[in-house]
């Protein structure tokens, strides 16, 4: 099996970053092939040609970001973490969050779109499920049993306590840089703070 993979010609990758672009302004639905082969400077029948379908192209988009990008960078964070050790979930939670935050700032067209369409489009949910999911859930449980152990989280299972975390660090970060950046949002400390003592009022004990 080979890792090289297949060399894209001027029209494709103008094909993909003008699909990329227009996904991320207008979302899947509300953007049209032709839309796409006008911004790329190309013949809408070039499009389906490369891509056979708009879906085609969408996965074509948001599927590479997933290998390449995605389950590479969570993975590498969750070693870094592990490695660490910090003392207390809340350093834990803050490193998270600085992580997955300069992530987002860094691939936020790409991201949006996943963000977007993941829930409309099944295919996608299983890819991220495969490359992102599986592995990340048994280190996530490895680090919910370490923290449980030291006496900083409730005795709840590993996969409430990760959903819960996971879930309040997400809606904090797809909101203030995907959907509502325009909002007048506090310095990310306080926000970070925030969510931790959110958190402190569930799954985490106080006065560690």
């Amino acid at each position: 099996m080979t890792n090289k993979e297949p060399r894209l010609t001027k029209k494709q990758k103008a094909i993909l970053e003008a699909a990329t672009n227009l996904f991320a302004e207008k979302g899947y639905a509300g953007t049209s092939t032709s839309e796409i082969a006008t911004k790329a400077d190309v013949a809408e029948g070039t499009i389906f040609k490369h891509f056979k379908s708009k879906k085609g192209l969408l996965l074509e988009v948001v599927s590479p970001m997933m290998v390449k990008w995605i389950a590479p960078m969570v993975k590498k964070d969750l070693n870094k973490v592990l490695d660490q050790e910090f003392e207390y979930i809340q350093d834990f939670i803050r490193a998270m969050i600085e992580n997955r935050k300069e992530f987002i700032k860094n691939n936020l067209p790409m991201l949006k779109i996943l963000v977007q369409e993941i829930h409309f489009h099944p295919e996608l949910k299983e890819q991220f499920i495969e490359y992102v999911g599986k592995d990340i859930f048994e280190k996530l449980r490895e680090i919910v049993k370490y923290y449980q152990a030291k006496g900083q989280l409730v005795d709840m299972k590993a996969d409430i306590i990760i959903r819960t975390v996971a879930s309040s660090i997400l809606a904090y970060i797809v909101a203030r840089y995907v959907f509502l950046p325009e909002i007048n949002w506090d310095e990310e400390e306080i926000e970070t703070e925030r969510i931790i003592r959110l958190l402190e009022s569930g799954v985490i004990r106080k006065n560690n």
